[in-house]
């Protein structure tokens, strides 16, 4: 049963109260339907959860390799993090977010401050000066591996390129 009512002041048809006379087998056919969308809903939702799980835990991991590259900032004496992971195929993108000059390389400083200049296998030869506020693609890698980039200029700094 649907009762409709008129409340003064309001527009004209307002549903003010609804009440619905169910027999016995429509009873049963609503339980059915309600137990169905309860199971729908929870399905649904352990989908969308575990879709989202694994999606930003890949994302944390290893970087999606767009267009442009994987961006990796350098600070005026070293790069802003110590490593990268990106995906076979990709690219780097290298950001100078300072006034100062990089000459980025590859090879690595090791601790007694010594630049080694060295090429690992699978590595594209990177050599490539960015100037300050400007940033430079470098790559692509194709071989998953660990690769390593230094700056020339600024002793210490390395960045280890992890390809998967």
């Amino acid at each position: 049963m649907l009762a409709l009512y008129y409340a003064e002041g309001a527009p004209p048809l307002v549903i003010l109260s609804c009440s619905l006379v169910l027999t016995g087998e429509t009873r049963h056919t609503m339980k059915q339907l309600v137990a169905v969308l309860v199971v729908l809903s929870v399905v649904t939702l352990l989908v969308v959860a575990c879709g989202a799980g694994s999606r930003s835990s890949k994302k944390s991991s290893v970087s999606s390799c767009e267009s442009r590259g994987t961006d990796v900032n350098m600070a005026e004496y070293g790069f802003m993090q110590p490593s990268v992971t990106i995906r076979k195929g990709c690219s780097l993108n290298l950001i100078a977010n300072t006034r100062a000059a990089h000459i980025i390389r590859n090879g690595f400083w090791d601790s007694q401050g010594t630049a080694t200049q060295a090429t690992e296998p699978g590595a594209p030869t990177i050599n490539v000066w960015v100037n300050g506020n400007e940033s430079k693609a470098v790559g692509p890698f194709n071989t998953a591996g660990t690769y390593h980039l230094y700056c020339t200029v600024h002793p210490g700094m390395n960045l280890a390129v992890v390809v998967q």
